[in-house]
């Protein structure tokens, strides 16, 4: 029987080499999941034509597994630590590679879509699980370096999937953007039986059933919520009604975990204003950064042209500057000079100061964009691992799957706000100056489409005016969000 290791000496029982291969497979599988967020967004032409595809059909291809996923965070970190995190390591891979040797295989939306929300149940394992074990392997300066690679690779993620799968899409079938992802969990397997070591939370405690369930269905009527209130209206009953309802669960959860004696998410944790500041700074920055790079996206492939695959190929500087500087443990020593609050701070400004870059200094030369980029790479390279360093150290090591979990589903909260609220500027404002004769085309390609030829240029210049706004909001959403959580967190470390 495996011996559960101790928060306090995971790390340095764990040898030197091993760590870093340990800290490349937990990378790998990471990268994986994330990438499943964005590599579905080329194959939408061909999935409308061969499974015959609704929009509809489509929304949930794409949002099953997010939804899934972010419901489940709480619960997959209060497991990891509860029952083993290599065992939820473990589990997470077989229940993704299954979901995604399922979805290569569908041959119906419906099929895909029940797929896609399996892998979203081992894709919430993994997140929380690779994070948990990094953070019980090392210690020290060697965590810091770890969790700004681990926050790295998910950025690498996000930007990689569309150009993987448009290459994918350019000689396979699409079902292949899902078949590439088993080999890798197989090869994860062996390693992470092979070298990842056991640990739990020696205090354990019997299963917070109430709290899983409270937890699980509050958090998705919210995320769906504010995923679909942009396409159905937020005034719309079910959006209302979803929202509403997640807001009350969440609420009786708060209640319940308050009460039970053995909790998945301890409540005192909320009276550490370290804790708050780190939370609320997780939301805060995704809103920000995630929402701009939203909208950038739209502007790479609405106004200048570029298809999806080819978007995302232009945007692989902005993420290669964050491995690269993770990597080479530039980004951890200035994390260390600077001190958490000091770096979340400056990279935000950076990151700020690149997208405004962007979007105010127009140019057809890629100079201009790749300039932009790389200032946000180095922005981001700076803030994502200063913001989960924070979390994850505001709580015990004992917890480290609470707090994974934590992080995760603030981050998949914020992100989802930030593409949602900002998104709803762009279209009030495309509204307001498109041409009177596709006022109610509800988005830019419908309008286009509706448009005569004399009108289409008009069209085109009122939605490259609306991502100028929006885009706007965004880089001072980012700045604001950024220097307010660094503002709190330096606050908490005064009052310490």
């Amino acid at each position: 029987m495996t011996t559960a290791l101790s928060a306090a000496h995971a790390g340095p029982a764990t040898p030197l080499r091993s760590r870093w291969l340990i800290l490349a497979v937990l990378c790998l599988a990471q990268l994986t999941v994330v990438l499943d967020n964005t590599v579905l967004t080329v194959a939408v032409p061909v999935l409308t034509t061969e499974l015959d595809a609704s929009t509809t059909d489509i929304q949930w291809m794409i949002n099953a597994y997010a939804l899934v996923q972010c419901g489940l965070l709480l619960t997959a970190g209060s497991a990891a630590d509860r029952y083993g995190r290599r065992r939820m390591l473990l589990v997470g891979l077989v229940l993704f590679g299954v979901g995604s040797l399922a979805a290569g295989l569908a041959r119906s939306g419906d099929q895909l879509i029940a797929a896609r929300a399996g892998m979203g149940v081992g894709g919430a394992l993994l997140v929380t699980a690779t994070l948990a074990v990094a953070m019980q392997v090392f210690d020290g300066a060697e965590r810091s370096r770890a969790i700004g690679i681990w926050a790295a690779t998910s950025a690498l993620g996000y930007a990689a999937g569309p150009p993987i799968g448009g290459i994918i899409l350019a000689h396979l079938p699409w079902g292949a953007i899902f078949l590439v992802n088993v080999p890798i969990v197989l090869v994860c397997l062996v390693a992470g039986l092979a070298l990842v070591p056991e640990s739990r939370d020696p205090v354990g405690g019997r299963p917070d059933v109430g709290g899983v369930l409270l937890s699980t269905a509050g958090l998705t009527g919210v995320v769906w919520a504010i995923i679909d209130g942009p396409e159905r209206g937020w005034t719309a009953p079910p959006v209302l009604g979803a929202a509403g309802t997640g807001v009350l669960l969440l609420a009786a959860f708060v209640v319940w975990e308050r009460r039970t004696t053995a909790p998945m998410l301890d409540m005192h944790f909320f009276t550490d204003r370290r804790f708050v500041g780190a939370v609320t700074g997780v939301v805060l920055i995704t809103f920000g950064s995630t929402g701009a790079l939203f909208l950038l996206t739209q502007d790479l492939q609405f106004v200048r042209g570029y298809p999806a695959w080819e978007a995302g190929l232009r945007m692989v500087p902005f993420a290669l500057s964050i491995v690269l500087l993770n990597l080479g443990g530039i980004a951890t020593r200035l994390i260390r000079r600077l001190g958490v609050p000091g770096a979340i701070a400056l990279g935000m400004v950076l990151l700020s100061a690149g997208l405004t870059l962007i979007t105010h200094v127009r140019s057809d030369s890629y100079a201009v964009l790749l300039t932009g980029l790389l200032v946000m790479g180095f922005g981001c390279a700076l803030a994502n691992p200063a913001i989960v360093e924070a979390v994850m150290s505001s709580i015990p090591p004992a917890k480290a799957g609470v707090g994974a979990g934590i992080d995760g589903t603030m981050a998949e909260v914020g992100g989802s706000l930030g593409i949602a609220v900002l998104g709803a500027v762009l279209n009030a404002r495309f509204a307001a100056l498109a041409p009177v004769a596709v006022a109610g085309a509800g988005s830019y390609p419908a309008a286009l489409a509706a448009a005569g030829d004399a009108e289409r240029g008009r069209v085109t210049d009122a939605f490259s005016s609306a991502l100028v706004t929006g885009q706007t909001a965004g880089a001072v959403a980012v700045l604001a969000g950024g220097l307010l959580a660094a503002g709190l967190l330096r606050r908490a470390e005064r009052t310490r």
